[in-house]
């Protein structure tokens, strides 16, 4: 019997470095990605390749790949017929969607689309801008534009541009008008490798892992001792994703009370919780978090 392969894409660019952040959380080793389109990672049923998001829809269309990430706006601008496995919510730099934005310069007379009839609009973007201004019944030429599209800002009527904090749009003194298509990273197969078992399973363990991480980045382990009568007031202070787990101590009076939590409500519940009699609190990140 032939070895078992799952062929994977990466996406090489902005979201290489998270993606691989992402899999050695998930307890991957993965070499070699700053040098080869090849990467090398710890599973020998796993071969890797690094594509341009912009592409990676199409391989895993036509089963050059099996399985790889992207972002949901690549999947629409190439029509891509392929298995949504999962939404990833990580970006280059938080865990926000990007967002695709219809901009103008600062001095621009543009208020709304509506003003932009007529005019000339570049974009990488170019199908799902089409079909935005296509939807409002606005009569508008879509341009296609390599990249560093603010720079063509005031050589145009309008830009459709990627944007994460929105930063290098103000820096080049533009100004958003509207959101064109907010987009996620996606986990996408190929339908036969979909059908296929040895695949389907490879891919959604893989998924698993990869939610837990993302999952776990926003919440924190919490352990404390309860003395006995104070534990049904610490309880009912605990907003636990299931029951806490409670566990009797050596000193019989006492118990052990270990809960998982958000990490924003951690400042505040923790000194509700020493008002109500825990100590010896402390909290701990997490690797993984599997539902």
């Amino acid at each position: 019997m032939s070895h078992q392969v799952l062929k994977l894409g990466l996406p090489k660019g902005s979201l290489q470095k998270a993606t691989v952040d992402l899999f050695e959380k998930a307890g991957f080793e993965v070499t070699g990605f700053e040098r080869s389109y090849f990467p090398r990672i710890d599973d020998e049923q796993i071969q890797l390749v690094l594509l341009r998001a912009q592409e990676m829809s199409r391989y895993v269309e036509e089963g050059v790949l099996d399985a790889g990430f992207t972002g949901y706006d690549w999947i629409r601008e190439n029509a891509s017929d392929v298995h949504e496995v999962c939404e990833l919510q990580y970006s280059k730099a938080t865990s926000k969607p990007t967002r695709w934005v219809l901009a103008v310069p600062s001095e621009s007379a543009v208020q709304c689309p509506e003003d932009l009839r007529g005019g000339l609009v570049a974009t990488e973007l170019v199908r799902a801008t089409r079909a935005y201004f296509e939807d409002k019944g606005i009569d508008v030429k879509v341009e296609f534009s390599w990249g560093a599209t603010e720079v063509k800002a005031r050589l145009v009527d309008a830009i459709v541009e990627l944007t994460e904090t929105g930063s290098s749009l103000k820096a080049n003194n533009l100004r958003i008008v509207d959101t064109v298509l907010s987009s996620t990273t996606r986990f996408i197969a190929n339908h036969a490798a979909w059908q296929d078992a040895f695949k389907r399973t490879k891919i959604e363990n893989l998924a698993m892992l990869l939610q837990g991480v993302i999952d776990a980045r926003s919440r924190v382990g919490m352990k404390m001792n309860v003395a006995r009568p104070d534990l049904d007031k610490v309880l009912k202070l605990l907003p636990a994703e299931k029951s806490p787990t409670v566990s009797p101590l050596a000193e019989s009076d006492f118990v052990a009370v270990e809960i998982v939590i958000e990490d924003k409500i951690e400042r505040t519940l923790v000194p509700e919780l020493k008002r109500a009699g825990a100590s010896g609190i402390f909290t701990y990140p997490l690797n993984r978090v599997i539902h």
